[in-house]
């Protein structure tokens, strides 16, 4: 059974969400507050983690953060949760390590689809178990480890999906559309500033090897070896 840690202090939608994926067949396990919630990520090593922007004590940003910088809790998929709906609160999200992100009020079946998707990205890349060098940059799927001149680089769940997507079609354009289905899955088709998003991202996180991502203007994406 996997295990889903739902950081909430709206104790109604907190509740709920739990009544939901524990109907699907999940453990649910809740925290009211930032503080809490990170404790709870450290001590229980959830499978993902749906967590609210607007939390008392430290902020669901400050938490998303403190995750992603630990190796411990650093590959633990994360989904935001917030009122707030305005790009830039989306940006802001998706720079601290957020794999997805969701606007109150949400479809609860919509949300179970997003996480069965999220999860699914995460399987996926424990599964492939291969090597892929670009250059300076080395992607190991079976780690679920990158790194570029031999520094580790720490990636979501979602950044490393969509790096393997360019290295493994080395030198061949993909649309946004594309990169979306393979990525995301179908229920983000149509978003596609969440792909610009993620690729501005991962060129800050590489470094130089960020360089070999080109955008192919009013198109998509490509990856070049250096």
């Amino acid at each position: 059974m996997r295990t889903i840690l739902v950081v909430e202090d709206e104790h109604d939608l907190a509740e709920l969400v739990a009544f939901n994926l524990e109907k699907d067949g999940y453990q649910a396990i809740i925290a009211k507050d930032g503080v809490s919630g990170l404790e709870q990520a450290r001590v229980a090593a959830p499978d993902l983690i749906l967590l609210d922007l607007m939390l008392p004590g430290m902020s669901g940003i400050e938490v998303c953060k403190t995750l992603k910088m630990s190796d411990k809790t650093a590959s633990i998929p994360i989904i935001m949760l917030t009122a707030k709906g305005e790009e830039i609160d989306r940006v802001v999200g998706f720079e601290v390590g957020a794999d997805d992100y969701m606007v109150k009020p949400f479809s609860t079946r919509e949300l179970m689809l997003r996480i069965k998707a999220v999860l699914r990205r995460k399987g996926e890349m424990e599964a492939v178990g291969k090597t892929i060098t670009v250059g300076a940059l080395v992607i190991d799927s079976d780690r679920h480890m990158v790194r570029v001149d031999g520094e580790e680089i720490i990636l979501t769940t979602t950044e490393f999906k969509l790096l393997i997507s360019l290295a493994e079609r080395l030198g061949r354009v993909q649309s946004r559309e594309r990169l979306l289905k393979d990525v995301w899955g179908m229920s983000h088709i149509g978003d596609t500033r969440t792909v610009d998003t993620h690729i501005t991202r991962l060129r800050t996180k590489l470094g130089a090897c960020g360089d070999m991502i080109k955008t192919i203007r009013g198109f998509g994406y490509k990856m070049e070896a250096e």
